[in-house]
């Protein structure tokens, strides 16, 4: 069974910073993509950054420039920096993964909320 546990979310005033992660654990065989997304209530999820097993970056245009996406494949682990915090940065945000057990599958943690005031 795998696991993905978020951390790192909280209450923030706009410009200031947080940092998320998110560790997977369980059997694994290996970890492919990774990524952030987040949800506003009422609205579809969508993609934050998303970092490839090498290392390859992807980021929604909102962000881009602010949140850094990185990972420790040693510690199974992504990271979300995020700067520049605004307050419509304001969601629950999600890490997902995609991870062979052998078999390769999608997988969701429980989201921590971000908070922005203004």
């Amino acid at each position: 069974q795998v696991q993905l546990v978020e951390s790192g979310g909280g209450q923030v005033q706009a410009g200031g910073s947080l940092r998320l992660s998110c560790t997977a654990s369980g059997s694994i065989f290996s970890i492919n993509a990774m990524g952030w997304y987040r949800q506003a209530p009422g609205k579809q999820r969508e993609l934050v950054a998303a970092i490839t097993s090498g290392g390859s970056t992807n980021y929604a245009d909102s962000v881009k420039g602010r949140f850094t996406i990185s990972r420790d494949n040693a510690k199974n682990t992504v990271y979300l920096q995020m700067n520049s915090l605004k307050p419509e940065d304001t969601n629950v945000y999600y890490c997902n993964a995609q991870i062979a057990t052998p078999i390769t599958g999608s997988y969701w943690g429980r989201g921590t909320q971000v908070t922005v005031s203004s």
